[in-house]
């Protein structure tokens, strides 16, 4: 199993369980594992036989960047069907990080785990 990663993707979303988070967008950070046999995009050199990181980062930012989410953990599970669904992608793993959602906290967020490895 081979592994295409997209770190840092940086989303402006409205999330959030509180009344004032429920009208302002706030930023979550995505990182994404996705299995993939590289070797027939590497013998073919194109992107048509790989996993496209570019597509996959254009539709999630369309994704979270009009949903409307409660829940990190949501909104994990929905991307994660995403990938898996309209990519092809047997595997993913992905961490949705809520940047400052705890005060004296860098990080909070979840990663979750979808799929079977090869």
């Amino acid at each position: 199993m081979d592994i295409v990663f997209l770190r840092g993707l940086r989303i402006e979303t409205v999330i959030g369980i509180y009344d004032w988070e429920k009208g302002i967008k706030q930023p979550v950070i995505l990182d994404l594992e996705m299995s993939t046999d590289v070797a027939r995009a590497a013998a073919s050199d194109r992107i048509e036989d790989a996993v496209d990181y570019k597509a996959v980062s254009k539709r999630l930012k369309q994704f979270v960047g009009e949903g409307r989410f409660e829940l990190v953990e949501t909104l994990a599970e929905r991307c994660a069907e995403i990938i898996r669904t309209e990519f092809g992608v047997r595997w993913v793993r992905l961490t949705a990080n809520k940047i400052g959602a705890v005060t004296d906290a860098n990080d909070v967020g979840v990663t979750i785990e979808r799929g079977e490895p090869w």
